[in-house]
């Protein structure tokens, strides 16, 4: 399934006249192997031990090109910085106050609200190009350690 994903997204790139590089390739392969939804020095620190010249600024610059052509999702994290998705299809995310984990659900009925709410936000003028929910809260161990407090 994963060469799908990357085939697909090679195709949006070159129909956007986007260089392919050694570089996007991999982060970009990292993103769709890797469901971790990784913050950028995640990503950079894995992939400088099997690919030593890249940088962290081509690791942010990548992330910026793949946000803008809808490729991946940033997610807010609460320690202020992002984390990220490659956006393959409608999905929710709940991300865990404490530990900081983000874990992937799908739902069946969420690609027919995510477009109910994207008709919704044409009727004010506003033109989506992808959507992103998000559900805070605490995660099943983080619960299981304080109740052990």
């Amino acid at each position: 399934m994963t060469n799908k994903h990357y085939d697909n997204a090679m195709k949006r790139l070159k129909e956007n006249n986007v260089r392919i590089t050694p570089q996007r390739q991999i982060i970009l392969k990292y993103l769709i192997e890797n469901d971790n939804h990784p913050t950028v020095e995640t990503i950079f620190n894995v992939l400088d031990k099997t690919f030593p010249n890249l940088s962290m600024a081509t690791v942010y610059n990548n992330l910026r090109l793949f946000k803008k052509l809808n490729l991946i999702i940033e997610l807010p994290s609460v320690d202020s910085g992002y984390r990220y998705d490659f956006y393959d299809h409608p999905h929710l995310h709940a991300a865990c106050d404490i530990c900081n984990k983000i874990i992937d659900i799908d739902d069946p009925e969420f690609a027919e609200i995510e477009k109910n709410l994207k008709d919704k936000t044409c009727t004010v003028g506003f033109k989506p190009t992808v959507s992103s929910i998000s559900i805070h809260g605490i995660c099943k161990e983080c619960q299981e350690k304080l109740a052990n407090q």
